[in-house]
């Protein structure tokens, strides 16, 4: 089954569904078991527009990376193959060796049939990586994946310093989404949307989706990961969060929502799109998650013109 195309979601309250990527020693009939669940529940939900499957490296103190999944690239393929939707894939760019390697990498995407990127950068600024810059990296593969068809996106931090400067140089860049890290309490994106917004205003620049990230937790060692991810997490939400651990993914869902509501209501003038990505943080949330995508899938407003829903492949 061919995917539809990305571009035309954007711009219509896109869902994208993250799922976790198995490891890269999973058997075969592992990772069919895998793609099998997410494609489930990928077509009994209707309104989801993408699956975002992320890259998942590790970093030793030289930033040397190590793979630990499965390769998001084939596994997205293997899902969108099976629904229809659009496949995203996260590439950390930080890692390439140079920006030649990396548009080799793009136009091998292309013939793999997967165009949408999240291009993403290393994790520490001291650290001195082969690989180009986030904005040097769009601006070598954004033609390419245009002309394959696909979008290229960017990570938006909205606790960082003056990020609304970065999120409008990378959609001069040529992005036309930008993802946040996990949100649990809106006021850090609502400045960083309404000052983006502001900024695009007096450039005469058209503004990118800005896709707010929410995930159910578990317990308190997801808190924890989330933290190490780089997740903005308030001591009194915690707190909240944390009074009845038995009712934590419940919790977690609630506040996703609550931020959404929030973010929606005190950004409207800002004139810039938002979307939603619901993100499984480990392969033991899959029926959380899958609550979280329901939920904000009755919660978002219906497309506009929405495609045929897909049909799952004959096997």
């Amino acid at each position: 089954m061919k995917p539809h195309s990305l571009r035309r979601s954007l711009l219509d309250h896109p869902l994208f569904f993250a799922p976790v990527v198995p490891s890269l020693r999973s058997p075969a009939h592992r990772i069919a078991e895998r793609v099998d669940e997410t494609a489930r529940l990928l077509l009994k939900i209707p309104r989801v527009d993408a699956v975002y499957v992320p890259e998942l490296v590790e970093e030793n103190h030289e930033g040397r990376p190590r793979y630990r999944s499965y390769d998001p690239s084939e596994y997205v393929v293997h899902v969108t193959s099976r629904t229809g939707h659009p496949g995203i894939v996260t590439k950390v760019v930080a890692h390439v060796e140079s920006v030649s390697a990396l548009r080799d990498w793009a136009e091998r995407s292309v013939r793999m049939g997967v165009t949408n990127v999240v291009l993403v950068g290393g994790s520490s600024r001291r650290i001195p990586y082969p690989g180009p810059p986030v904005e040097e990296a769009d601006r070598a593969v954004v033609p390419i994946l245009e002309a394959g068809g696909g979008v290229v996106g960017n990570i938006a931090i909205p606790h960082r310093a003056d990020e609304a400067s970065r999120m409008l140089r990378k959609t001069k860049a040529g992005v036309v989404f930008l993802t946040t890290q996990l949100l649990f309490e809106a006021q850090g994106i609502i400045d960083a949307v309404r000052e983006y917004g502001r900024m695009c205003r007096e450039g005469g620049v058209v503004p990118a989706t800005v896709i707010l990230s929410f995930a159910p937790l578990g317990d308190e060692d997801d808190i924890e990961f989330v933290r190490w991810l780089g997740a903005h997490l308030p001591e009194d939400v915690e707190q909240a969060l944390l009074q009845d651990e038995q009712a934590l993914s419940r919790r977690t869902v609630e506040l996703a929502l609550s931020v959404w509501t929030e973010v929606v209501a005190a950004t409207a003038s800002a004139g810039v799109p938002l979307g939603v990505s619901v993100e499984q943080v480990s392969a033991r949330h899959f029926v959380s998650a899958g609550d979280l995508l329901t939920a904000f899938s009755g919660l978002l407003p219906p497309h506009r013109s929405d495609p045929l829903p897909p049909t799952p492949r004959s096997e």
